[in-house]
């Protein structure tokens, strides 16, 4: 079965405003399903449309995660802004999230490689879709290294990151949990991180580091840890921007100045008092942790003004070269 098959469920004209339109999209695979949401402009007959990557573990199209548990509607809301600035888009759930669960591959199988390949199919389908003109990827968080896996391969005619971090996944996770785990537990944690560096499985995971190291989700770490994003994204030859909150608790400013040294042909853009579900929040821990649970909280105004200003100038009249063209015809 062809990975690019794409089939159009019905149509739901709801709108988030006057000019924007929803209606569910589907990416059939050869292990199941993963359903999304198209995003459309309301009286623009070819638009560029985004494709969206949402964040790392169970985030779904819209932003949201079970854990911490809460509602926040940061993609939602954004696929809506980028509808009223003229810009199509499609977010999804991907594999094993949300209304993607039914998808046959297991934790214990999946691999980021995974991710990529699904990003693949949508940006090949999408390409080949009369009705844009173009497609960009946006990917957030985690999302942002998949995007750029993704942008490697396809036609596409720009690539942003908002919140991307800049190292490897095990280096972010080593610094994440620096000074929060006792002395036996922080040795045990580096040992199990460099056995999966490495690209060798740790069998002896304490009760306390479980969820992080459980044995099913340790080939899909091993498969994480080996990108480098900084390496990844001076690959590009797009137009790129870097988008980084500076109240964002999860990726720091350093992050985006790291992404931006190794491809110094990208925008960057730093925003100040966003955080990392792109709303505007003070570096109070309590009030960002309240933010990822609250959907009433609009996203930075300045995100969607550096987000379209870049489209409508970098992206939305730029042709397809030869290369992306010869994209459209590889399987």
């Amino acid at each position: 079965m062809n990975r690019s098959l794409v089939t159009f469920v019905g149509f739901f004209a709801a709108t988030f405003s006057v000019q924007a339109a929803e209606q569910p999209i589907r990416l059939v695979t050869p292990t199941g399903t993963i359903n999304g949401t198209l995003t459309t402009p309301i009286g623009d007959s070819t638009p560029p449309v985004a494709l969206i990557i949402a964040g790392s573990g169970p985030t779904d199209r819209d932003g949201n995660s079970p854990t911490p548990a809460g509602t926040n509607n940061s993609l939602k809301m954004f696929a809506a802004a980028l509808a009223d600035a003229g810009f199509a888009s499609v977010r999804y759930d991907k594999r094993g999230v949300a209304d993607s669960a039914c998808d046959a591959t297991t934790e214990n199988n999946l691999r980021l490689e995974d991710y990529v390949l699904d990003a693949t199919a949508w940006v090949r389908t999408l390409a080949r879709d009369s009705r844009f003109s173009g497609v960009v990827i946006i990917g957030h968080s985690e999302g942002s290294l998949i995007g750029m896996l993704t942008a490697q391969r396809t036609p596409t005619l720009a690539f942003i990151s908002i919140s991307g971090p800049a190292e490897k996944a095990a280096s972010v996770l080593r610094r994440q949990l620096l000074g929060r785990l006792p002395a036996d537990l922080a040795a045990r944690n580096e040992a199990i991180l460099s056995s999966l560096e490495a690209g060798k499985l740790s069998d002896d995971v304490p009760t306390p580091l479980v969820a992080l190291y459980r044995p099913s989700v340790q080939p899909y770490l091993i498969s994480w840890f080996r990108y480098a994003p900084t390496t990844e994204l001076a690959k590009l030859q797009i137009p790129c921007l870097i988008i980084q909150g500076e109240t964002d608790i999860q990726v720091g400013v350093s992050d985006a100045e790291l992404l931006h040294a190794a491809q110094s042909r990208c925008q960057e853009k730093l925003i100040p008092g966003m955080n990392h579900v792109m709303k505007l929040v003070p570096p109070d821990r309590a009030k960002q942790l309240a933010s990822y649970g609250n959907p009433t909280l609009p996203i930075a105004e300045e995100l969607v003004r550096t987000v379209t200003n870049f489209l409508h100038s970098v992206v939305a009249s730029r042709p397809l070269s030869d290369v992306q063209k010869r994209c459209l015809t590889v399987p």
